[in-house]
């Protein structure tokens, strides 16, 4: 009959184990707490006052129509509907008679049917098709009273290719939130001049 030998781990190499294992989540943690502490410094940076006068904010945009809004600027500052882009400058005080001049690109989504990749002359085709569909508009409109609190700047984009901002701090839909207009607006037949 032969001999099984079994090696059982020492003391010590179990002790090994348990310091590597330590090691590893004293690493993952210092990794991550890094980050954090990186991101929360990177996203505050959104939101500081300066020495200048002005104080730093996102800039967001809501899209109430079925166009696409492909981009847009306020102040010459880029935005975007599917999230928060910093960064805009406003006043740290307001005043009356500040203005939001807001510049904005729509695909009215009239182009025909995308005709996939297989055919590269008819993708260029449908793609130059496309480009020229887009529609620019650009509108000039009064920011609103803010005090001390303020988050940027909030676009709407409204039938008719109308807009309005806000530069709140609540989120779109809460109960202190200015802009009451549904995201699903619908077209007019005729829209008004």
């Amino acid at each position: 009959m032969s001999e099984i030998n079994l090696i059982l781990p020492s003391r010590k190499s179990a002790e090994f184990c348990e310091n590597r294992r330590l090691q590893t989540i004293q690493k993952k943690f210092f990794t991550h707490g890094m980050l954090s502490v990186f991101l929360v410094l990177f996203i505050s940076g959104c939101s500081q006052t300066g020495d200048n006068g002005y104080a730093a904010g996102d800039v967001r945009g809501y899209n109430h129509t079925s166009q696409g809004i492909n981009r847009f600027t306020v102040n010459g500052y880029g935005g975007g509907v599917r999230g928060n882009t910093c960064c805009i400058l406003l006043p740290d005080k307001w005043s009356p008679g500040l203005k939001a001049h807001v510049e904005w690109e729509v695909d009215p989504k009239t182009a025909s049917q995308f005709p996939g990749y297989k055919h590269w002359e008819e993708y260029l085709k449908w793609e130059k098709e496309v480009k020229a569909s887009f529609r620019k508009h650009s509108a000039v409109v009064d920011i609103p009273e803010y005090g001390e609190e303020r988050c940027g700047i909030t676009v709407h984009f409204l039938a008719c290719n109308q807009i309005k901002v806000t530069t709140i701090c609540d989120g779109y839909g809460t109960p202190n939130y200015p802009i009451k207009e549904p995201l699903d607006m619908k077209e007019p037949a005729q829209c008004p001049k």
